[in-house]
């Protein structure tokens, strides 16, 4: 009897210890995705060419303002993981409960001007991939709009998320690019050095790029994220983490893409227009030959541009949503209740590929999001900083100095989103 007792004791530790190694390994799963899918989201279509043209027309003195962008990057969407788990709502209903109606409507009404606006970006980026490889956006664009119409109804968010992860991370095929085009690590610490702060050119890219890397979207994303996925106070680190990795991650991307067009016509000093995936891959083809280039660009910029149209047109999709207090979750099944949600979700793709299929001048269009996205910015993190501050209970706000950096370094952003409205409406 002895000998089954132990057994059965031994056998009933271990299997306690595999559960629990088993129980450590789910929950981490389970908690991360929002954080590093919104990340991926982050470095789309435009992103990345803003990227390359500042490596291309700068070089290395480009890097340092893309590794500062990270704690601000980091500390704007940590906020909006402890608002949302925290109170269990996500960024639009928090601004209609709080400051009303007319400024939620004000928050949804630009967020959705900018989401479409997004959506167009990401829409031109997968026909650019595609007229690349001589196909057609009349067969490119139909078959992503259904894609990623289909994905929504997947009947979960866990699975979205899922699923989107897997897409964005085909952004990390231009790593391959860094390693053949073999920077110079003495060139790249020379250009860290060198940052020509009197420039208003330089300083406009770099005002471009704060706006390439902070989006408002993404706050409604990330919130409403955490709220869908159901985490619970006891996984606010969990999620903070999450949302680091995704920070270097996105950031990461980013830096590859200046320093390989930095490394390259950088130091070619070749003044090359990069206004389309095209260009890009031609501007890297004399240095890595033709199929590599284009490869490992279309890559990244089709995973970035699918990955931001889901993550885009979800945060448009919540942020109405939650503004006209329907029912707004990937974990609601079709039905009366949910089909606003859903319907709204479709018609943003819609919407946005039936603009690019009908070769609409866009250029003003551009230029009006453009300005409503620098508008967009300082109303969103102020009212970010106002939530985090008015909202969440005494235990789960800022303090002491983390909180005077993170106000600082929202305000330094926010004056760099007025900034650009100046530029871009010829204003200075």
């Amino acid at each position: 009897m002895r000998r089954v007792r132990t057994f059965d004791i031994n056998h009933i530790l271990n299997r306690g210890y595999q559960s629990t190694s088993y129980f450590k390994v789910k929950h981490f799963f389970n908690v991360w995705g929002p954080g590093l899918i919104v990340m991926l989201a982050d470095t789309d279509a435009g992103c990345l060419i803003t990227a390359a043209q500042s490596g291309a027309q700068w070089g290395y003195t480009m890097i340092l303002p893309q590794i500062l962008l990270i704690p601000v990057l980091y500390f704007a969407q940590e906020m909006t993981v402890r608002l949302g788990i925290v109170t269990k709502k996500g960024h639009g209903e928090l601004i209609r409960e709080y400051f009303g109606k007319k400024w939620a409507w004000i928050s949804a009404g630009t967020l959705a001007i900018s989401a479409i606006g997004a959506l167009l970006t990401e829409f031109v980026g997968i026909a650019g991939v595609g007229e690349m490889f001589g196909i057609s956006k009349w067969i490119t664009i139909p078959i992503a709009t259904v894609l990623l119409i289909a994905i929504a109804f997947s009947g979960s968010y866990r699975r979205v998320e899922k699923v989107g992860v897997m897409i964005g991370l085909a952004e990390l095929a231009f790593l391959v690019v860094v390693v053949m085009v073999k920077p110079q690590l003495g060139n790249m610490v020379r250009g860290i050095g060198t940052i020509p702060w009197h420039n208003s050119s330089y300083i406009y890219l770099v005002a471009a790029n704060v706006g390439a890397v902070i989006m408002p979207w993404m706050i409604f994303y990330q919130q409403g994220a955490v709220v869908d996925k159901h985490l619970g106070v006891e996984s606010i680190n969990k999620e903070k983490h999450d949302t680091f990795v995704g920070t270097l991650v996105t950031q990461g991307i980013m830096l590859t893409f200046v320093i390989a067009f930095a490394a390259t016509m950088g130091l070619q000093h070749q003044q090359v227009a990069l206004e389309t995936v095209s260009d890009l891959a031609s501007g890297l083809s004399a240095f890595i030959g033709s199929y590599p280039a284009k490869l490992f660009t279309g890559m990244s910029l089709l995973g970035g541009s699918l990955v931001a149209a889901l993550v885009v047109a979800l945060a448009g999709t919540w942020g109405v949503t939650e503004v006209l207090n329907w029912k707004h979750s990937l974990n609601e099944p079709l039905q009366k209740g949910s089909l606003g949600f859903y319907i709204i979700y479709c018609l943003a793709h819609i919407i946005g590929a039936i603009l690019v299929l009908a070769n609409i001048n866009l250029v003003n269009l551009a230029v009006s999001v453009e300005v409503m996205n620098a508008l967009l910015l300082p109303i969103v993190l102020g009212f970010l900083l106002i939530l985090e501050a008015k909202v969440l209970p005494e235990k789960y706000r800022m303090h002491g100095v983390y909180r005077w950096l993170v106000t600082v370094l929202c305000m330094v952003v926010m004056g760099f989103g007025l900034y650009m409205v100046g530029p871009i409406m010829g204003i200075w």
